[in-house]
């Protein structure tokens, strides 16, 4: 019985010092990937909701590059998100609302600003409240 648990132990401690397998890697790896992507979408989502909340003209290219500046901060899970909403909703507004192709460019380099660790305050108006 003794040398059972002293065998047990033993595994025990070389089990946890031991580098983890590949798949476990992945498979730790991949769920970061997936809550940086869940925390990024709150991100861009909060940041939505706040320029509905502004309601302020030309706001707009700043809360695009404050949502995706706040996602891409997460991690690549979260630049993936900020990437994959931005596109949807620029498609989305390219083809539906009818704004035009040039302020969707410029949408899409607030974004990409953003994302690339630029400071949004580069597009923030004068007289924005300073709450946002």
């Amino acid at each position: 019985m003794r040398l059972w648990v002293c065998i047990a132990l033993l595994s025990t401690v070389l089990c946890a010092s031991a580098d983890r397998p590949a798949i476990v890697q992945g498979v730790i790896q991949a769920g970061k990937f997936v809550r940086d992507a869940l925390g990024g979408t709150r991100d861009m989502y909060r940041a939505y909701l706040d320029m509905r909340e502004a309601n302020y003209k030309g706001a707009d290219k700043y809360f695009h590059a404050r949502g995706n500046y706040d996602a891409a901060r997460r991690g690549p899970g979260g630049a993936w998100a900020a990437r994959v909403i931005s596109d949807a909703r620029e498609l989305w507004q390219g083809s539906v609302s009818g704004r035009g192709a040039e302020d969707t460019r410029l949408d899409q380099e607030a974004n990409a600003w953003g994302r690339s660790g630029g400071d949004p305050n580069r597009y923030r108006p004068k007289g924005l409240p300073s709450k946002y």
